[in-house]
């Protein structure tokens, strides 16, 4: 109001008003720094290293430039980046505790304790009867939304663009023209460290000015009579397209200037700068670029919405009326006639009829489940029968004794097939226990024969003659006895070196 006692003054009080959202929007960040000394697991003795008002500022800013029409932020990227932020503030500090600070610091932007993730703050208004009254403003900083493959990503909202660049409540295409004019300035005079700090600033008004009219047509397609379409969305669009064609020429200018002190500068800072200029006033072109085309569809796009919601045909479905339409005719026919009709109803009304299939988490274990054990008193046991063990077939002594005295050869060698041709002869299962011995013969265990005092062993080697003899086949061999003499004996203990 002027005055106490004069008439309210509706400019004042709207002023006071967006003063008010403005400040509100800055609660949630204040709120951070508030509720950081409640957090069981942060140190009391680093809490204040931690600046969490800074690190939700960051990563809004990260939100806002990754915004585009159709998508936004990815929850990963936003936290990777701002766990290197928290890092600088406490270097020495474990990263797993940078990473919890970025997730608690997102999901209070966010504001996962409410349903409607959103903040709500009271402020006053005063009417133009000069009554004072409490009204509720509700917004959003951080929002979660998903793609058209369902997943999630961030976008920041028209509060959370204003509270990061200052622009509280003021006009986005005099702010725009303004920042501009300051960035041309500051290039001319060679400041290209504020030139940055105005493109950037000059970057995310763009960014807001898209969200506008990104939220227009989204309203659009939720419900075409929500939004004013006759005046101040057609106004919107045309100031719009003003100012996109205005901006990217000068945008075009500033980044022809900008690489051209690129270019000329010997300083490796400057040409730093002016690079990262470059990569901004080109991200500002592209952006405006989008915009643009968007603008373009965009009355289009309303009257696809108005056509698909205003005009195209409701459905409509008859109502069926049981006691009219079913019981009383039913009633008036025979059992034989009303069954049919009632089978038919009955069917439809109750639903298809699936039977149990056992799922995997429930097949697999009966699968692998162990057979029951009968109870041995539930029924009459059977007595087992026996099963009568195999005779396994062997020598006699007398085959044996016989198959050592034709080995037993101290001063002559004889072949293997002549052997077991003679023991054929003697008794028809002789020539196996021949043969066997024979082989053992071929490879002879001399340390054990001494070590059980025997005075000769039998040894076998290849004559290079092939037999076919008493059922046996192969390689025939020379046979004979090699005497042992007891001072050769083998012992297993390896041989001490002289002087050990």
């Amino acid at each position: 109001m002027s005055d106490l006692g004069g008439e309210p003054d509706p400019l004042a009080d709207e002023g006071l008003t967006r003063r008010l959202k403005a400040l509100a929007c800055t609660a949630p960040l204040h709120d951070l720094e508030v509720r950081k000394a409640n957090q069981p697991w942060l140190e009391e003795s680093i809490r204040d290293r931690y600046q969490m008002a800074e690190v939700a500022l960051d990563m809004i800013d990260q939100v806002a430039i990754a915004m585009d029409f159709e998508s936004g932020a990815r929850h990963a990227q936003v936290l990777s980046r701002a766990e290197r932020f928290i890092a600088r503030q406490a270097s020495d500090r474990p990263s797993a505790e940078h990473a919890r600070i970025a997730v608690w610091v997102l999901e209070s932007l966010i504001n996962v304790r409410d349903v409607d993730r959103g903040f709500t703050r009271k402020y006053g208004w005063i009417n133009t009867e000069g009554r004072y009254s409490l009204k509720t403003f509700d917004f959003k900083i951080l929002e979660e939304r998903s793609d058209s493959r369902g997943d999630l990503y961030l976008r920041a909202s028209n509060e959370a663009l204003n509270v990061l660049v200052g622009a509280l409540d003021t006009d986005v295409e005099s702010a725009q023209i303004a920042a501009e004019v300051r960035l041309r300035n500051l290039i001319a005079r060679g400041r290209l460290a504020d030139a940055k700090a105005v493109a950037e600033q000059a970057r995310l008004r763009t960014i807001q000015y898209g969200e506008t009219i990104r939220t227009q047509l989204e309203a659009t397609e939720r419900n075409v009579a929500a939004v004013d379409w006759l005046n101040h969305v057609p106004d919107l669009l045309n100031e719009a397209l003003a100012h996109v064609e205005s901006r990217q020429k000068e945008e075009q200018a500033i980044a022809q200037s900008i690489t051209d002190d690129r270019d000329k500068a010997q300083d490796a800072a400057n040409k730093r700068r002016a690079a990262e200029l470059v990569d901004i006033v080109e991200d500002c072109i592209r952006r405006h670029t989008a915009l643009h085309r968007r603008l373009l569809g965009a009355r289009e796009k309303f009257r696809q919405e108005q056509d698909r919601q205003l005009f195209a045909p409701a459905t409509r479905r008859a109502a069926v009326d049981l006691h009219r339409d079913l019981l009383q005719p039913i009633l008036a026919e025979t059992g034989t006639a009303a069954t049919p009709p009632l089978s038919v109803f009955v069917e439809h009304s109750a639903g298809p009829t699936s039977t149990d299939q056992p799922g995997l988490a429930t097949l697999i274990p009966a699968l692998l489940a162990p057979p029951v054990q009968r109870s041995r008193f539930a029924d009459e046991e059977e007595e087992p029968e026996p099963t009568p063990a195999e005779q396994e077939g062997g020598f006699s002594d007398e085959q044996w004794r016989a198959a050592h005295a034709l080995l037993d050869l101290p001063d002559a060698a004889r072949r293997l097939s002549h052997l077991l041709q003679e023991a054929a002869l003697i008794d028809p299962p002789l020539p196996e226990l021949v043969a066997l011995l024979v082989l053992r013969a071929f490879s002879p265990q001399i340390g054990p024969a001494l070590r059980h005092g025997q005075d000769h062993v039998l040894i076998a080697v290849p004559a290079s003659t092939t037999f076919a003899q008493a059922g046996f086949a192969g390689d025939d061999l020379l046979v004979t006895a090699a005497q042992l003499t007891p001072n050769a004996a083998i012992t297993d203990e390896p041989e001490q070196e002289p002087g050990s």
